[in-house]
C-alpha cells in the first residue's frame, strides 16, 4: 500500500523502535526477513529500545516483580510482572535465542504446567492460557509438550458457536480473543485438521458479527486503539487477527476497516486513545478487585509508531477493501 514519505522516515528512522521498523519492512513493505533491512532492525531488538529496557528489570531466574513484591505469583500485580512482560516481549519479536527469554518461558511454563501436560490450570480461562501458548509459539516454542497440550485445550473449550469465553459460559464472546489468535500463531504448514476447523469456525464467530457486533450498546473501550492489549479486546485487535488469518478480503471486515481508516489522523499516523485498564463501568460492570499499574510504551494521545505500523500493517493485508 502507497505510504507517504515522511510516514515511511518516521516509522523506518533510528527513533523507532526496531520492533517497528521489522513490522514495517515486512508486514508493510512485504520484504522477505533475510533482506538487509529487516534483518538489521530484527537484530536490534533486546539490544535497544522497548524490549532492551524491559529486558533490564528482569531477575536472574526470568521473573519480574513490582516494586516491594517477589514477583512469585507471575500473574499479579497487574500489568507489569512476568506474565504480561513476556507477552510484550513476544508482540516485539523476541524469541527463545535470548537466554534471557529463556528463562522466562521456562518458568512460565514450569510453575504454570499441569499434570495432564497443559497451561490451563493456572487459571482455567481461556485469556490466560490463550495469551500463554500465543506468546510461547511467538518466542519459538511451538513443538513444546506443554504448549502441544495447551492447543488441545483450547480446541476442547471452543464454544459450540465457534467463539471462547473466560467465564462459565455456552456461548463464545468477541471478548475471548485469545484463543484464536494463539492458533493463528501456528505456521499454516504445521496445522492440523482440527487446529484448521477450530479456526476457521473462530473466524466465522468474528466475521458474522463484523468484529463489533454484540451486547445491547456497543462498548466503548472496543472502539479505541490500546498497546498492550494484555487480556482486553477492541476492533484493531480483531482486524490484526483476522487478516492474518487471511481474511482480509471478507466484506464483513468493512465496517471495522472504515473505523480504523477514521481514525486515522491528518498527519497519517494513528494514536493510542488510553493506557489498559480501559473500562467503561456504565457497560458490562466489569471491575478489577486487585492492584493494577498500567504498562505504557507510547503515550496516549499522540502520534504512535506502534498503532501506526499496526494499522498499515492490516491495510496492507486487505487488498479489496
Amino acid at each position: 500500500m502507497k505510504v507517504s514519505p515522511s510516514i515511511h522516515r518516521w516509522v523506518t528512522g533510528p527513533k523507532a523502535d526496531p520492533s517497528v521498523r521489522f513490522r514495517y519492512w515486512t508486514e508493510v513493505e512485504g520484504l522477505a526477513p533475510k533482506d538487509p533491512r529487516a534483518k538489521r532492525a530484527r537484530d536490534a531488538i533486546g539490544r535497544e529500545g522497548w524490549a532492551a529496557s524491559l529486558l533490564s528489570w528482569q531477575f536472574p531466574d526470568g521473573r519480574w516483580a513490582a516494586p516491594g513484591d517477589s514477583g512469585e505469583w507471575l500473574y499479579n500485580p497487574k500489568y507489569i510482572v512476568t506474565n504480561w512482560i513476556s507477552i510484550v516481549l513476544a508482540d516485539l519479536g523476541m524469541t527463545k535465542a535470548d537466554e534471557r527469554v529463556q528463562r522466562a518461558a521456562e518458568l512460565l511454563m514450569n510453575r504454570w504446567s499441569q499434570p495432564g501436560g497443559d497451561l490451563s490450570g493456572q487459571s482455567g480461562e481461556i485469556c490466560v492460557t490463550g495469551n500463554a501458548v500465543r506468546t510461547l509459539v511467538r518466542f519459538g516454542y511451538l513443538d513444546h509438550p506443554v504448549v502441544q497440550g495447551s492447543i488441545d485445550w483450547i480446541l476442547r473449550t471452543q464454544k459450540p458457536d465457534g467463539g471462547w469465553h473466560c467465564f462459565p459460559s455456552k456461548t463464545g464472546t468477541l471478548d475471548g480473543w485469545e484463543g484464536l489468535a494463539a492458533l493463528a500463531e501456528v505456521p499454516e504448514e504445521a496445522r492440523t485438521p482440527a487446529m484448521r476447523s477450530s479456526i476457521e469456525r473462530g473466524a466465522e464467530f468474528y466475521l458474522s458479527r463484523r468484529l463489533m457486533d454484540e451486547g445491547r450498546v456497543r462498548y466503548p473501550p472496543w472502539f479505541r486503539i490500546h498497546y498492550p492489549n494484555h487480556y482486553y479486546y477492541d476492533v484493531l485487535v480483531g482486524l490484526r487477527v483476522l487478516t492474518r488469518l487471511g481474511y482480509g478480503s471478507d466484506p464483513r471486515l468493512r465496517a471495522a476497516l472504515r473505523w480504523l481508516v477514521s481514525k486515522r489522523r491528518p498527519d497519517g499516523t494513528w494514536a493510542l486513545d488510553a493506557d489498559h485498564p480501559d473500562l467503561d463501568p456504565r457497560e458490562g460492570g466489569y471491575t478489577i478487585p486487585f492492584p493494577r499499574f498500567p504498562l505504557r510504551l507510547e503515550p496516549p494521545g499522540e502520534p504512535s509508531r506502534w498503532a501506526t505500523v499496526e494499522a498499515l500493517s492490516v491495510l496492507a493485508r486487505c487488498p479489496a477493501r
